[in-house]
Formats: structure tokens, C-alpha cells, sequence
């Protein structure tokens, strides 16, 4: 993750950041959190689990799970590890395996959810949310340069492999190891000028150029120069002219079989 991502992810909490899994989450359950970056939402689980439950956060990211430990670590039945997604070092361990807005940075997320079904419990609930970055909205739209900026975005992580209309595509992500019971959950996430977090959510595509962006210039897509303009443009239409933003999520949910599952 570039510099500057924990500005977005330290914004964010399980009751407003994923309220589908807030509804799931039991006193007593075992949880574990697939890309917990930060630990801020994973936090809310352990709470919302507490006093008997117990929740892992794993990220591949050993800056972030130390930040998490530093920040979080001292609550109780909250633990944090670094480890890859595509190898979950358990099997058959948890009631709840979760992740959030992970899935996207994924070239095979399929191997990710092979990994992840085979952390459930049989019986178990799997809980997946994430972005069709192709049904954004703004309102009104933004500058040609973030237009611009964000179709080369997407193309960016096209040609990465990663999957931007996945939270379109988790059902049959689902359906492919084995899960039953699929469950899709509208989440989208809507911020208006009226909204006391307006700046703060809307800000998040300036922090994308200002982090993804500079990965952008390396890689060749755009120039530093074009990547500077971005950022001014939309950050001057957040303080003159934006109004709204709407970002298309989808909570997906499934079962582990009592007898098997693909794993």
C-alpha cells in the first residue's frame, strides 16, 4: 500500500464502513479479517464479538499490521498477523471469514477465496464486500482532468489484472468454492455537502491520486505533471462545486457446507 493510505482506512468503522457484517456479528464468534490493513474496522468486530469471541486481522502489509498492533493491540480477544491472503495459515477455524474492499487489488481473488472458505468452520459464514469502480457517481461530475485520471485508473488496474467490477462478480466467486446460501446485500456508500464527513469521504480520490498516482507516473500511464493537476482540479471542486458521491458496494455472503466444501 503507498503512502497515505491510512489516512483513508483509519476513517473507517465496522458500523458505517461495513453495516451488513455489523448485522452478522454475534457476542461469542470467531472472526477473521482478510486484509485488515490498519485493524480500525477489525476493531469494531472484536467489540462486537466481545466478551467470549476472538478476532484475527491478517495483512500482507507488515507496516500496516504494525500500526494495527500499536494501535489496537491491546484490546481484548484482538490479535493481528502478517500473512498472504492466497496461504491462510488455518484450516476449519472460524465462524466468520471476512474481507473488505480486498478482493479488488487482487489479480486472482479466486485463489483468495479458495484460501479463505478453507478457514471456515463447516458450517460457517463467509462475508465479502467490494466495488464496481464502473458504477461510480458523482454529482456534478468532476473535472475532465479526474475523468480523465480515473479512466486511466481502471485501465491501470485492468492491465494489472485486477477485476473493477468485482463486487458484481463475488456471487459467482461464491458459487465456485462451494459456498451455498449466496446472499447479496446492496452497501453503496452516498456522502453529501450536508454530510458532517463530506470533505472527508469525497477526499478519497484526491488520496488515490496522490498515493496510486505516483504509482501511475512510475508505471508509465500518466506524467507527474498530469498527476499534480489531478489532484489540484478535485480537491478545488471539493471545496467549490462537489455536492455528492456515490460508490457502488456489494455484500456478498455464503455458507461452508456442514459436509464440504471446495478448498
Amino acid at each position: 500500500m503507498p503512502e497515505g493510505s491510512g489516512n483513508i482506512l483509519n476513517t473507517r468503522a465496522l458500523r458505517t464502513a461495513y453495516r451488513r457484517l455489523a448485522e452478522i456479528l454475534q457476542p461469542g464468534m470467531t472472526v477473521l479479517d482478510v486484509g485488515c490493513g490498519t485493524g480500525t474496522i477489525t476493531r469494531g468486530m472484536a467489540e462486537a464479538v466481545a466478551p467470549d469471541g476472538h478476532v484475527v486481522g491478517i495483512d500482507v502489509n507488515r507496516g500496516l499490521i504494525d500500526e494495527a498492533r500499536r494501535t489496537h493491540g491491546h484490546v481484548s480477544g484482538l490479535a493481528f498477523e502478517a500473512c498472504d491472503v492466497y496461504r491462510v495459515p488455518y484450516q476449519h477455524t472460524f465462524d466468520v471469514v471476512t474481507a473488505a474492499r480486498c478482493l479488488q487489488w487482487l489479480a486472482d481473488p479466486l485463489g483468495a477465496m479458495r484460501s479463505m472458505a478453507a478457514a471456515l468452520k463447516p458450517g460457517g459464514r463467509m462475508a465479502v464486500l467490494d466495488y464496481n469502480h464502473e458504477k461510480i457517481v458523482w454529482f456534478p461530475p468532476p473535472p475532465q482532468s479526474m475523468q480523465t485520471f480515473y479512466t486511466a485508473f481502471l485501465r491501470w488496474r485492468a492491465d494489472a489484472g485486477m477485476d473493477n467490477a468485482i463486487a458484481d462478480h463475488l456471487h459467482g466467486l461464491f458459487d465456485a468454492v462451494g459456498l451455498v446460501d449466496i446472499r447479496d446485500t446492496p452497501q453503496h456508500e452516498e456522502t453529501h455537502r450536508t454530510d458532517p464527513d463530506f470533505v472527508i469521504r469525497i477526499n478519497l480520490w484526491a488520496e488515490v491520486a496522490a498515493s496510486r498516482g505516483h504509482q501511475m507516473v512510475a508505471d508509465g500511464i500518466i506524467s507527474a505533471a498530469q498527476r499534480a493537476t489531478v489532484e489540484a482540479d478535485y480537491r478545488a471542486w471539493i471545496r467549490e462545486s462537489a455536492e455528492s458521491q456515490t460508490l457502488y458496494l456489494i455484500s456478498t455472503e455464503g455458507r461452508r457446507p456442514e459436509t464440504c466444501c471446495h478448498s
